[in-house]
């Protein structure tokens, strides 16, 4: 059933971000290009999945375990460190350079278009460098026999 559920909700989320023209980088360009052409269609998209995504969370933080019955597990880390901030300017500058975000670029790879698949092998090899450079924080070791816990 979770897998069902998160095909469904992930098929639902690609085509709203299509209809939404979230997939089309001209007019994400258009959006972020403030000094020219400005075209705020995308700030209402934006505006509207803020409210939703408020409102989800704010009833999901009332349940003790999640629809299919899961555990909720909901962010409670509040820290804005360096990690965050230069990452989002990253990705900022990677969606304007390139007009997508990961989630339209997996939605426009349905088009068939050379401009997804190249961003989404980008992301993909991006992801696999940072994973191979991203110091791993060291476990605790495992006690040993006799050992108090």
């Amino acid at each position: 059933m979770h897998l069902i559920s998160a095909l469904f909700v992930g098929l639902l989320f690609g085509v709203g971000l299509i209809v939404a023209g979230m997939t089309d980088p001209a007019k994400v360009q258009g959006f972020l290009d403030l000094a020219g052409a400005w075209d705020p269609s995308l700030a209402l998209v934006m505006a509207g999945a803020i409210a939703v995504a408020w409102l989800a969370f704010r009833l999901a933080a009332r349940r003790p375990v999640a629809l299919l019955g899961g555990p909720m597990r909901l962010p409670t880390s509040r820290d804005l460190d360096r990690r965050l901030v230069l990452g989002s300017l990253a990705f900022g500058a990677g969606w304007g350079l390139a007009g997508f975000c990961p989630g339209p670029a997996l939605a426009s790879l349905a088009t068939g278009g050379v401009k997804p698949v190249l961003f989404v092998s980008a992301m993909l090899v991006g992801m696999g460098l940072f994973e191979l450079l991203q110091p791993r924080p060291a476990t605790a070791a495992a006690p040993q026999r006799g050992t108090p816990v």
